[in-house]
């Protein structure tokens, strides 16, 4: 048996960003509905790839493990975004935040 809550917290984010490699870009995403006790986590889905757990934080800011980034959560933490310092190639993905 799988218990599914029916209530979701709903986020919001960007179609499509590009950058050229070697810049950086900042990946944004809104969630107004957050409840206190959510946490904040971002992924990312390789090209014929599960995702991946990039990150996840509460509030303030956290640096990405072994990858060149941060993720920055606002003070009312309605908001979140991952900025990724010095993209590469390998770096191409879908990128999903999340509420949990």
């Amino acid at each position: 048996f799988l218990a599914v809550p029916l209530t979701k917290a709903q986020v919001q984010q960007d179609a499509w960003l590009e950058t050229t490699e070697g810049t950086g870009i900042n990946i944004s995403c809104s969630h107004p509905k957050i409840q206190s006790t959510d946490f904040i986590y971002w992924y990312r889905q390789l090209p014929g790839r599960g995702p991946e757990l990039l990150v996840s934080a509460h509030k303030g800011f956290k640096e990405l493990p072994e990858k060149s980034g941060d993720l920055w959560v606002s003070a009312d933490r309605y908001s979140s975004a991952l900025w990724l310092k010095r993209p590469r190639g390998g770096d191409a993905a879908v990128y999903y935040c999340a509420l949990g």
